[in-house]
């Protein structure tokens, strides 16, 4: 690998065990300050602290040299010159390759996948290279310092090869931090610098929907509806960073939890307004980062509510919803109070035309909702037989082992009377 980017003309490239700084900040009150930007302007401003904070910094895909097709790489390559943001050939699989070896000599490799549905090429590379480095080698070697970038998701007009949610096929590997997906522009900006800078190799999925509001905002109206609505927000300039793995309660509530993340958080939260005029109080968590997920924040707000729904684009057979059902069943079973509900993509290929038949849109996320508190209120009806049902659990091996001594004692008197 050094002597292919010696040929290249990268004598400046930095080879060498891999030393990882954290020179941002976690967001504080003191940097919450900023501009009005959307989504991939934030992205933008992070990869300009990437490239500007640490020279080993390097930013490639196809065509990120004059911006990108989303143009989150705007002004890169004539900032830091064309040695440290170059385009690739139209090869995901070679995209992912190189950013292994280069991450693997000490450098942060931060790659752009152009569209997500084009990461299947690369899914070798990423799966059976990236995710087992470190460990094959006994943590002699890694490639922590990698980083995949690429928009996911619908956006109105994509069709079958623009508008897929892959995240669950990544969130079955362990040895990668899969799948950081930001809400927001301010969200995308502090994660995104998080992601490069953490020590272990990460997927970082970008809502396209909301960088496409702005490009498409007096071209697509019609569209409107499906694109995010807080696509604008106030980012800090600063550099900083806000935690991976680490869920966000969005709104507080008391009857149900709902869990989502991305794009699709602006749907939930339509919903959850919608919900709130029929008199149920919604609970809504962003989880942010889904491998690692951050379990414990869901499962406290689960054993509040009593009631769980998860909504994601992606279909819902192994979508990662399945994931959270399970998980949230076996820690909180004695507190639900209603089955765990989703609202997720259909088990079809994603649809041109019938994309809105397709998507978990608000009105199917705010149905289940309301059909969650009717569920709950007739078993309210039969509630001695649910609470009967929960006291045996709950007491079954004390009432077992209550009966066991019981016996024991009247074997004992029987054979001292005998006696």
């Amino acid at each position: 690998m050094a002597m292919a980017l010696r040929k290249l003309g990268w004598g400046g490239v930095l080879i060498g065990r891999r030393g990882f700084s954290s020179t941002g900040e976690l967001e504080s009150s003191s940097s919450r300050d900023g501009k009005l930007v959307n989504l991939f302007t934030a992205v933008n401003q992070a990869l300009h602290i990437a490239l500007d904070t640490d020279p080993r910094s390097y930013v490639f895909g196809e065509d990120v040299s004059f911006g990108g097709v989303f143009r989150c790489t705007t002004g890169l390559a004539h900032r830091f010159g064309r040695q440290r943001v170059f385009n690739t050939p139209l090869c995901e699989q070679g995209i992912a390759g190189f950013a292994i070896g280069l991450a693997a000599m000490g450098n942060r490799a931060i790659a752009e996948i152009q569209f997500a549905d084009y990461i299947f090429p690369a899914f070798d590379q990423l799966v059976n290279e990236a995710a087992k480095f470190r460990y094959r080698s006994g943590n002699e070697f890694n490639c922590g310092g990698l980083t995949i970038r690429s928009p996911y998701g619908a956006v109105g007009h994509g069709g079958h090869y623009h508008s897929q949610s892959p995240e669950a096929f990544f969130c079955h590997v362990p040895g990668l931090k899969v799948v950081v997906i930001p809400r927001s522009p301010r969200q995308a900006k502090g994660l995104l610098l998080a992601s490069i800078r953490d020590p272990n190799p990460v997927v970082f999925f970008e809502p396209k929907a909301s960088t496409l509001k702005f490009i498409f905002r007096q071209l697509c109206k019609i569209y409107q509806c499906w694109l995010y609505r807080l696509a604008v927000e106030e980012v800090p300039d600063a550099d900083y960073m806000l935690p991976l793995s680490q869920a966000e309660v969005i709104r507080e509530g008391k009857d149900i939890t709902v869990v989502g993340w991305g794009a699709q958080l602006s749907i939930l939260e339509q919903a959850c307004e919608d919900a709130e005029k029929e008199g149920i109080s919604c609970e809504l968590i962003d989880l942010r980062t889904l491998i690692p997920w951050d379990k414990e924040t869901v499962e406290a707000s689960v054993s509040k509510t009593g009631r769980l729904l998860v909504s994601h684009e992606a279909p819902v057979t192994g979508g990662f919803g399945a994931e959270i059902s399970a998980s949230i069943i076996e820690r909180c079973f004695l507190r639900l109070e209603a089955p765990v509900a989703r609202i997720c993509g259909l088990d079809t290929p994603f649809p041109l035309v019938y994309e809105p038949f397709y998507m978990p849109t608000k009105n199917k996320s705010c149905f289940r909702l309301c059909t969650c508190e009717r569920e709950y209120t007739s078993m309210t009806k039969g509630q001695y037989k649910r609470t009967t049902f929960h006291l045996w659990i709950l007491f079954r091996q004390p009432i077992r082992a209550l009966t066991e001594a019981f016996v024991q004692i009247l074997d004992a008197i029987k054979s001292t009377v005998n006696y």
